[in-house]
């Protein structure tokens, strides 16, 4: 019975027997895995190069079909454009055949004006304050009251205008009825005469009053289209300056006054003689549904879909399905001034991978793979965009670049349907062929189980009296030693044991040396860790009292408040907050008689050496000004090569922007490169000064005189400056929004009429508010006067 107890408990899990089994069985189940499996193999093998060859020609032919359906789609809507532009271009063309022979666009409008005076003849609208011809005629125009003169009449040179726009009757009709579908073509005067003749006949300016309560008393350009007539008096000075070489001008999709429909407008600005400036614009209109029916009418396969949308991300054309599923909000711009348009952009979709999508030229036609959430579902979509031609865009303020794409969006389970389909019969087959291999090779294990079981117990003997020993060593009993006399690996693995159990003798007999050799080490290792740590602490007091002393040099050279309060005339008072221990901002007031001369400016980065800096500039601009250097070029110059000399000899990379008011008489004169200046009017008009021109960054070279240039400003009683440093407007709040200039206009406007001291204090309150608890990144200064 005992013999029978050491048999059981040599064949537990543990044991080497049951180990043995389970290794020898292993290698036969491999032997049979490689032999038995080897038809598995090449099933799978089969199956797979099957499946992937599918699966690239159908991914390659289904991206392939994408690319060419956004390829065909970004055409019909180029082509519809093109279509527009050259008919506008025809439009320009007649007009500006006649503004280049004077002679004979009188003759032509003079002998329209006798064959249809109903096209240049108006009749006054006393409660509108305008000029209208009456209904009858092929075009309207519509002449706003500070057009007219006393007698409510047109003045001589507006009665000109209208006479020599005529001729629109005789080329507009044909155009309008041929081409793309168009929905009035227009004539808009020049800045000083902007009557508006539009084909067909509609009540126009009754329209306008209705819809733009004011326009009639403003300037027509600025209100409805403002900077668009800036950029192209700037194309006419410099024709290379068109963002796109071409003078078609585009608008973003906006409200029409008349229809209320989503429309376009196109531009073709008209030249005067000399081509050195405006004579007014050539344009047409169309709806926005010729462009929407194009993308909207998108249909790849079950439920793909089309949008168009410009280069900002706002979607000007999608169906209704289509918006759903990418998730996009709609929102109109109501302002009453200027024409109103729609926003809806794909980054304030509620689909992340939709705010994220690339716009970007290096992803014209690139197949990309996004999950979009349906209902809960994640569910993987196929998007291309495909750019369209580039074109000159308004939408307010400066002409800029605008490359609108068309994009196609599929879901993948749809395009893709055909491989699913094959790659899933393809596993299903192969999962058989799987199981019947494995119940194969099950049933052989078991017979070669058996097999191995009857002769497990001849070899281990050995290994029972080598597990015995090592229960002994385990206890402790580091003299035990076994005798194994076979010649095998179990025979080896006894003399190994052997080896181990004396090693281990020396080394426990030792061990107690052994620690305390390593203790005394690290006791040496501490002892010389505290020795740094020391010096350490001794070399950080020693430069916080140099920062110290810094930052005290650098206040001190600041004016003093009774400074200035001497001053007659203006309040100046500033506010300076490094955002280290020492800052890079500079303002001083330096007083020379009845001049004055105010200067700010800002050291790249911040710390010890941008403050020395500092410093430098207060120094050598004190210094000039004390010498009667009263040039600002010249004196902006010499302080410059001065500061440029300590930089290379300090081998140092700091500069800094700098500028410099010069007041004298209620006038200020404005040098050097720095941020904006802003002066607060009466009534708390904004006006924003931009410096970029002035100068450039001291420091940087040695000679500046060249891009030193002036700014004169009108600075009478009641007249506020603000000037400030980068790290106002730059200032972050906890969700990494700036600051910004817009905020300290509106701040700075709103504390006009108090005094310097209540405008600063209330911008800064402003200021502040708005960072929170967020760090303060940079150096904050800011300086306010204020003519008495």
């Amino acid at each position: 019975m005992r013999g029978e107890g050491e048999n059981t408990q040599r064949f537990g899990l543990r044991s080497f027997r049951a180990k043995f089994v389970l290794v020898v069985g292993g290698a036969v189940l491999f032997d049979l895995l490689v032999s038995g499996g080897l038809a598995l193999w090449n099933v799978q093998k089969l199956s797979q190069d099957a499946a992937l060859e599918v699966g690239e020609g159908l991914t390659t032919a289904n991206q392939e079909y994408i690319r060419s359906y956004a390829e065909s789609t970004a055409s019909r809507v180029d082509l519809l454009l093109d279509r527009v532009h050259a008919d506008v271009k025809t439009l320009a063309g007649v007009l500006q055949s006649q503004i280049d022979d004077p002679a004979r666009q009188e003759q032509i409008g003079a002998t329209l004006a006798r064959q249809t005076p109903g096209s240049v003849a108006v009749v006054y609208d006393r409660q509108g304050d305008w000029a209208q011809n009456l209904p009858g005629a092929p075009s309207v125009v519509s002449v706003w009251g500070y057009l007219l003169g006393p007698d409510h009449t047109p003045l001589p040179d507006v009665q000109q205008v209208i006479d020599n726009s005529a001729v629109l009757d005789l080329v507009a009709p044909s155009l309008l009825a041929g081409g793309s579908s168009k929905l009035q073509m227009y004539y808009i005067g020049p800045k000083e005469e902007p009557i508006f003749r539009t084909a067909p006949y509609t009540e126009q300016a009754q329209t306008f009053d209705r819809l733009y309560p004011g326009h009639n008393k403003a300037d027509f350009w600025e209100f409805f289209f403002p900077g668009i007539y800036g950029s192209w008096q700037q194309w006419a000075s410099d024709p290379a300056s068109r963002p796109v070489a071409d003078d078609i001008t585009q608008t973003a999709p906006y409200t029409d006054a008349i229809t209320g429909k989503l429309i376009v407008s196109f531009f073709n600005p008209l030249w005067t003689k000399d081509r050195t400036g405006v004579a007014g614009t050539a344009g047409a209109d169309i709806t926005l549904d010729q462009l929407a029916e194009i993308v909207e009418n998108v249909k790849i396969a079950g439920t793909g879909f089309g949008f168009l949308t410009m280069s900002n991300g706002n979607v000007v054309a999608i169906n209704p399905a289509g918006e759903t599923i990418i998730g996009l909000k709609s929102s109109s711009d109501t302002g009453t001034q200027g024409v109103t348009g729609l926003e809806r952009s794909l980054r304030n979709s509620t689909q992340p991978a939709i705010t994220s999508l690339p716009l970007d030229k290096n992803n014209d036609g690139v197949i990309q793979h996004i999950m979009l959430d349906n209902q809960g579902e994640s569910v993987p979509y196929i998007v291309v965009l495909k750019r369209l031609q580039s074109t000159n865009l308004w939408s307010s303020g400066p002409i800029k670049p605008e490359t609108m794409s068309v994009g196609i969006v599929v879901p993948e389970r749809e395009i893709y349907a055909a491989l699913f389909a094959a790659q899933d019969g393809i596993s299903r087959a192969t999962n058989r062929i799987l199981i019947y291999q494995i119940i194969a090779i099950a049933v052989s294990l078991l017979i070669v189980f058996a097999a191995v079981l009857g002769i497990s117990k001849r070899i281990t003997a050995g290994l029972s009296a080598l597990a015995g020993a090592a229960r002994r060593l385990q206890a402790q009993d580091y003299s035990v030693r076994v005798n194994i006399p076979t010649r095998d690996e179990v025979g080896e693995a006894g003399a190994a044991f052997n080896r181990m159990a004396e090693q281990i003798s020396f080394h426990t007999e030792n061990l107690e040396r052994l620690v305390d050799e390593r203790t005394s080490e690290l006791e040496g290792a501490n002892q010389e860790i505290s020795a740094l740590n020391s010096k350490l602490q001794d070399e950080n007091l020693r430069l916080g009292a140099e920062l110290a002393v810094a930052r005290q040099i650098q206040l001190m050279v600041l004016p003093r408040e009774h400074e200035l309060e001497a001053i007659p005339q203006i309040e100046i008072v500033a506010y300076m907050r490094p955002a280290d221990e020492v800052g890079g901002d500079y303002y001083d007031v330096l007083q020379n008689g009845s001049r004055i001369k105010i200067g700010i400016g800002d050291v790249t980065g911040h710390g010890l050496e941008s403050g020395v800096l500092m410093l430098m500039v207060q120094s050598v601009a004190r210094a000039l000004q004390e010498t009667g250097d009263c040039d600002p070029r010249q004196f902006l110059d010499r302080l410059n090569r001065a500061i440029f000399k300590n930089i290379e000899r300090t081998n140092t990379d700091k500069h800094l922007s700098l500028a410099f008011l010069d007041y004298e008489d209620e006038r200020v004169t404005l040098s050097g490169q720095h941020e904006e200046v802003l002066v607060i009017r009466a009534g708390g008009d904004v006006e924003r000064i931009d410096t970029l021109h002035l100068g450039l960054p001291v420091g940087l070279e040695l000679d500046i005189l060249p891009f030193v240039e002036t700014h004169t400003i009108a600075f009478s009683r009641g007249d506020v400056i603000v000037l400030y440093t980068d790290g106002v407007t730059e200032a972050e709040d906890l969700d990494g929004r700036l600051y910004g200039i817009d905020r300290l206009c509106e701040s700075a406007r709103q504390r006009y009429g108090g005094t310097a001291e209540e405008i600063k204090t209330g911008i800064l309150e402003d200021l502040m508010d708005h960072i929170g608890t967020q760090k303060i990144h940079d150096d904050i200064t800011l300086v306010i006067m204020r003519h008495t």
